[in-house]
């Protein structure tokens, strides 16, 4: 199946995005955009927002590219760019084992993920931001506002949208660049 040159890819926290993204990215040699690691600056702290929209903006005016994230304040830039994307609209259940074995082995391992940031047992079990809550609160945001949004303002994306990893594995496997 031919597939589009400007790629976003969405789902929960968990999902597996940037594992797809990056995944698809190298099968059709294109450039892999991870929205988390340019937002994120060191100590967690977030980057301004003019500074990521103009940094989106730069790496979304290439050619191709595969992009992965959800960040609202930047859609108008990856959805309004791209001509498909993929949706990871994997069950709840999935998403929080999923996370939770991520979670625990990036703990466990200290493992960096951005600009020197490190998960923690109290950032992802903890407080209204915790991953863990973020997960459970944008699954259903998701659910009422991707539809939405897909039919009237991003009408012109090609929508590929997964139920199971399974699902989107097989499409990946037959997915090809387009000339």
């Amino acid at each position: 199946m031919e597939i589009g040159k400007r790629i976003v890819v969405v789902g929960t926290s968990g999902s597996g995005k940037t594992t797809f993204a990056r995944e698809l990215a190298t099968k059709l040699g294109y450039p892999h955009i991870e929205l988390d690691a340019i937002h994120w600056l060191p100590n967690w702290h977030e980057a301004p927002l003019e500074i990521f929209r103009k940094r989106v903006a730069q790496l979304t005016a290439r050619e191709c590219w595969v992009l992965d994230g959800n960040y609202s304040k930047v859609r108008d830039l990856t959805w309004g760019r791209a001509d498909t994307l993929v949706w990871l609209d994997y069950s709840l259940q999935l998403i929080l084992w999923r996370l939770m074995r991520r979670t625990m082995r990036r703990i466990f391992l200290r493992q960096e993920l951005w600009n020197g940031n490190r998960e923690s047992l109290r950032g992802a079990f903890i407080g209204r931001d915790s991953l863990f809550a973020w997960a459970i609160t944008s699954t259903p945001r998701h659910h009422r506002d991707y539809p939405r949004l897909l039919a009237q303002e991003y009408a012109q994306l090609r929508v590929m949208r997964f139920f199971s990893p399974r699902a989107a594995s097989k499409w990946m496997k037959d997915a090809h660049a387009k000339q």
